[in-house]
């Protein structure tokens, strides 16, 4: 039986779809990419802003037509919108044949089959996750919950130590980076975020798991590590040792095979000076700081229950730069946040213009059920969210632009993504090649992308190739080979 995985959201969502795929390819099913061609197809659903939900409801709508026109005789939700709403969302969406929680997942090829066969599965009711280990983060044990890409039930055990991950992750494409979990859940309390309540406490993988998992990679292929969870500078903090993350990058980048590891989802607040100079100065880590400001007004910031000013903020840049001048920092955030002036507005863009940021994702306030800004009284007219959005949007667009080009004479190493053949001009035959990837300052997906000029002889995707940068168009750069 075939079965295709449907992701949507961010990178952890991408390594929870390679563990469910990993289980239902030890269940017997077979992988497939079209969903299409497929059986039956999952839908690794987002739950975190209105749109993603929106977003998320489509493609399982499209999903479900392909029970008509294709060949699929089921189509199930999984992820954190089934695992947030679950027997509601199963109600007001009977397109869909199941939406399966979180505690579904280290059965899922046992339940797959039976809702194919026509059984029924009864969606949750949801609760609140982080009510299910104690509150004490050295009293957790996330053993006896069902924890979402941790890499549970691992075969092939050496003295306690996982050797094997096949059994529970499979890679779903062939690029040369990988997403791979540090931690899950979060304990911060931020007003305007629901995630915690649904993907529960924070609890980290132990490192001689991120380790072995890592050394799967590199076996898979994979050339960059992109370290990812809810808050990367809390790991470890539950296993006794806040600092854990510092010594374990120096073994992450010592395994045979990886060119490059990169550190994702670090909180300003908790960013301490070791592990700044630890991803600024360790061999083989990317000097990469993706640093979750969300808004720069100290006022703005106690509402949404987070810490920071300008002032501090931009002395943590300072530290980074002091270790690592051309380090990459992006961030995210929030414009138009209930009660925000225009005062606050103005703190946000000066510190934008001072920061120089490599990228910034604006994103206009919204309320998300079941977070405390949700009840806030002072919220701002829509309009006028949408014209803060707007304005600071632009903003950051020429800041962005202006950044990548300060980074002209730079001497880079791209490890190469992409190698597409060029079309000649009107209809001639192609006419090269050409060749994309990443500079250790740029992330996947999000931070923009190097392309590759000069002497491309016998590059290869998964090479990592020094060039100095010659040129930039937005975000992006151009990079000529040495």
């Amino acid at each position: 039986m075939s079965v295709a995985m449907v992701t949507l959201g961010c990178t952890r969502n991408e390594v929870d779809s390679e563990e469910l795929a990993g289980r239902l390819l030890a269940g017997g099913f077979k992988l497939v990419t079209d969903p299409s061609e497929a059986d039956t197809v999952v839908v690794n659903t987002c739950g975190f802003v209105e749109q993603a939900k929106k977003d998320s409801v489509d493609t399982l709508l499209e999903a479900a037509d392909l029970k008509e026109n294709g060949k699929a005789q089921a189509v199930v939700a999984v992820g954190c919108m089934a695992e947030r709403y679950g027997k509601e969302l199963a109600d007001q969406l009977p397109e869909a044949d199941a939406v399966l929680g979180f505690d579904d997942y280290p059965d899922i090829a046992a339940k797959l089959r039976a809702i194919v066969a026509g059984g029924h599965h009864e969606a949750h009711t949801p609760s609140d996750r982080r009510l299910l280990l104690p509150i004490s983060p050295v009293e957790r044990d996330a053993t006896t919950i069902s924890v979402p890409g941790m890499g549970e039930n691992v075969t092939g055990m050496i003295g306690g130590v996982a050797t094997d991950f096949s059994a529970v992750r499979a890679r779903l494409d062939d690029a040369p980076w990988a997403p791979l979990k540090l931690a899950s859940g979060c304990d911060r309390r931020c007003t305007f975020c629901a995630i915690p309540s649904f993907r529960g406490s924070f609890v980290s993988r132990r490192p001689s798991d991120v380790l072995h998992e890592a050394q799967w990679l590199a076996s898979q292929g994979v050339k960059e590590l992109f370290l990812v969870s809810e808050n990367s500078t809390s790991y470890g903090k539950d296993l006794g040792d806040i600092r854990l993350l510092e010594s374990l990058l120096p073994e992450l980048s010592a395994v045979e095979g990886i060119e490059r590891v990169r550190v994702s989802y670090l909180q300003p607040a908790e960013t301490r000076p070791g592990l700044i100079k630890a991803i600024a100065t360790t061999p083989g880590v990317a000097p990469y700081f993706d640093l979750s400001f969300q808004h720069a007004s100290n006022a703005v910031l106690r509402k949404m229950k987070r810490f920071g000013d300008p002032e501090s903020f931009l002395k943590l840049l300072e530290q980074v730069r002091e270790y690592a001048p051309t380090a990459g920092i992006r961030s995210n955030v929030i414009v138009g946040f209930p009660g925000e002036t225009e005062q606050d507005l103005e703190i946000l863009c000066d510190f934008l213009e001072a920061a120089r940021l490599d990228v910034t994702g604006v994103f206009g306030y919204s309320d998300e059920e079941g977070t405390e800004a949700a009840g806030f009284t002072d919220k701002l007219d829509e309009d006028e969210v949408a014209a803060r959005l707007a304005h600071v949007s632009n903003l950051v667009e020429e800041l962005t632009a202006q950044r990548a080009e300060e980074r002209i004479g730079e001497v880079v190493d791209v490890i190469v993504e992409i190698i597409d053949d060029v079309d000649g001009e009107d209809g001639e035959p192609e006419s090269g090649v050409e060749i994309v990837g990443r500079a250790a300052h740029q992330g996947p997906d999000v931070d923009g992308m190097t392309t590759l000029v000069g002497d491309l002889d016998g590059v290869r995707r998964g090479d990592l190739i020094r060039a100095t940068v010659v040129a930039s168009e937005g975000v992006d750069l151009i990079a000529e080979v040495q």
